[in-house]
Parts: C-alpha cells; structure tokens; sequence
C-alpha cells in the first residue's frame, strides 16, 4: 500500500526525532566522558573499587560503598513495587468494576505525577520517625527502599495495566470457551501473553528508581559507607553528585562525573533490557 504525501512526511518526522534524541544521548555520554578524563587518563579504573574510601581530595576514589547503595535500594524497590503493581494492575483490569477501574486508574496516574521532592519530605517527615522508632537512626537503606518503592509503584502499575489490555481477545474468548476460572485465565492465559510487558515495565521502574536522586537525598542519611543491614544510613550516587557538585573542583569534579557515567550507564542497561522484552512482546 502506497504512502500519501502526508505520510511520509509525519514518517520523515518522526525519524528526524528518533535520531534528534539518539544523538542527544550520545552527546550527553561524550559529555560525561570528556569531564571525567582528567582523572581517568590517570587513575586505573581498578581504584575506584579498591580505594580505602571516597574522599577525591586525598586523591581516594572509591565508589563502592555509593553504588552498593544505590543497587541495594534499587533492588529493594523494586522487590516491594513489582508483585504490588501487577496485583494492582489485575484488580483494575480483572476484577474491579468498570467504574471503580477507571477511578483507579487516575488515582495511580495522579500518584505518578507527585513531585519527588514531596516523597521526600513525607519520607523525612512521617516515615524516617517511625523508622527510628524501630531502630535509630530512621534516615536509612529501609527508608529509602520504602519511598522509592511508592515511586516506582504507578510505573509498575501503569505499564502492565497496559500490557494486559494489549493481550488479544481471542485469547480471552478461548479462556473463556474451555470454562476456565477468572483465576484460571490470569495465571494461564494473560500473564504469559504480557510476560515481556511486565518485564519492560520492570526494568523501566528501576530506572527510575536507580537515577532518583531528591527524595533519596532526604531520607537515606548521607552517610558514605558500606551497607551492611537495612538500619544504615547510605548514600547513593546520585545524592553523592547532587551533594558535593557544588564545591567539587579539579580531579574531585571530575570524580563525580565518573559517579555520573556510571550512572548513566546503569540507566542505559535497564532502559536497553526493557526495550528488548518490547521487541520481543511486538513480535509475539
């Protein structure tokens, strides 16, 4: 079927902008590179893991106690936000009336849209207390794990609610046609049909959950050090940058912009692993 005039004009411009953002990325990652090479053209990548500890102006730049911060929150969050979302997602689409779906929905959608600054703040305010409680000091891995668990949890939500509806209705019709039970058709029919979009919602989450940095910096305690139980106070990587970017000059600058490639290097993994699963979910 030939293209009209139209068409292919929406279609050039619409691949003028795919590449427009491909290179943004690409000049975003040069851009991390060509800051951080005045210590990386002298420092063997080898320190950054076996460095007695993170002080860039003593010439000491491990990352290790950061990162394993920021990995341990992520994977928290996402352990708490994953088997919540696709529950949510099934109570929206399986078994809530229509109405009350559609209500549910905006309230997840609404949920998306809050600053995380004021996750932060109730993390800081409401949640760290009652923490401390437990175990002081409050700001800690655990409070962190927890705000970012209810960050990530519309993304979740949201994208598998959409992954289900996308299953074929003739999947469903033939569920129903072999008497299968609600249940029956959840676990047999639908989730296997959207398991690639479940997986990208997933991933997607946890990019968020990795590059989040506000309502991290009020809640996690900014302490750098190794992790060892729920109870410590950490920092992460983003609230590492967003700390000491202010005052970071020289090699200590470009250290940070290390922490930044990094970052942004995990981010891309994530964001890559969840296309892949919606490649594959397009050619089911």
């Amino acid at each position: 079927m030939s293209l009209s005039r139209t068409d292919k004009q929406l279609a050039a411009l619409l691949r003028s902008c795919a590449l427009l953002a491909a290179v943004i990325v690409l000049l975003i990652l040069l851009f991390l590179v060509k800051e951080s090479w005045p210590v990386l053209r002298h420092v063997a990548l080898t320190r950054f893991i076996t460095d007695a500890s993170w002080h860039p102006v003593e010439g000491l730049y491990q990352l290790t106690p950061v990162l394993s911060a920021t990995l341990y929150s992520t994977l928290g969050a996402v352990v708490l936000a994953a088997p919540l979302g696709i529950a949510s997602a099934l109570f929206s689409r399986y078994y809530a009336p229509s109405l009350l779906a559609g209500f549910y929905r905006r309230l997840i959608e609404l949920l998306a849209g809050i600053p995380s600054v004021v996750y932060g703040f109730w993390g800081l305010t409401t949640l760290a207390p009652l923490i401390g409680r437990l175990h002081p000091p409050g700001v800690s891995l655990l409070t962190a794990i927890l705000v970012l668990t209810l960050m990530i949890l519309p993304t979740v939500a949201l994208t598998v609610d959409a992954a289900l509806a996308a299953v074929p209705v003739a999947y469903v019709r033939g569920a129903a046609a072999l008497g299968l039970s609600r249940w029956g058709l959840i676990s047999g029919v639908a989730l296997p049909a959207a398991r690639s979009g479940l997986a990208a919602g997933i991933m997607l989450a946890a990019a968020r959950a990795i590059g989040e940095t506000m309502a991290v910096l009020m809640v996690a305690g900014n302490v750098v050090r190794q992790p060892y139980n729920l109870f410590d106070s950490v920092r992460t990587l983003t609230a590492n940058i967003a700390l000491e970017m202010a005052y970071a000059t020289g090699e200590h600058r470009a250290a940070l912009f290390v922490s930044g490639l990094v970052l942004m290097a995990m981010v891309l993994v994530f964001v890559g692993t969840a296309e892949l699963f919606n490649k594959e979910r397009r050619h089911v």
